[in-house]
């Protein structure tokens, strides 16, 4: 099994996909730079978009993991869907399955949550439903990690000290959640 993650410092954090690997028994494939939006993948004139596109074009792959910027979702909602749906497209082109990897809301009380002017319920529940709706209009599976953190957020630390990253315990939640998609997607096919 192969799998490519494209995404950005959210998903190569405490070597995620490398976790990711040992729990699929996969081939993990990262695309990612900090900062990276989906966007950039689609652009074969950045050395990031390049990358992918060609992957997407000559290389096979199980299952492709797409992963927006941080607030993306929320603050860029149009590049975000448009980006989602030719990526998607491009995947399915491809032969693989698309799966959306949602992310979560800055930490309670962090900087970022304050510069951005929003409060965590708020921030968590744009994201939840942001990427809902992506999957939902691309028929795309959903790692739903976000909702994970919603749910851990008063009982748990998943935060990095900038509050936006995830910790070790943040990363390894976020590698179950998309390997279980994947062994529950794995277990219905015929």
């Amino acid at each position: 099994m192969r799998i490519l993650m494209l995404g950005n410092s959210l998903t190569f954090a405490n070597h995620m996909p490398q976790t990711l690997a040992l729990l699929t028994g996969a081939e993990v494939v990262q695309h990612t730079r900090g900062g990276a939006r989906l966007s950039e993948h689609l652009n074969p004139k950045t050395k990031l978009g390049a990358r992918t596109q060609a992957a997407l074009r000559d290389d096979h792959w199980d299952f492709v993991i797409l992963q927006e910027m941080s607030h993306g979702p929320v603050t860029s909602s149009k590049s975000f869907f448009s980006s989602a749906e030719r990526l998607c497209r491009q995947i399915r082109e491809n032969g693989a399955i698309p799966i959306l990897y949602a992310t979560w809301a800055y930490e309670k009380g962090s900087v970022k949550l304050t510069e951005k002017g929003w409060d965590y319920e708020e921030m968590a529940g744009k994201m939840s439903a942001a990427y809902s709706k992506a999957a939902d209009e691309n028929q795309a599976l959903i790692a739903d990690v976000g909702q994970r953190f919603y749910e851990l957020s008063g009982t748990q630390n998943l935060y990095a000290a900038d509050g936006v990253h995830p910790n070790e315990a943040g990363s390894r939640i976020a590698a179950e959640i998309i390997a279980a998609v994947i062994n529950q997607y794995k277990e219905k096919q015929p």
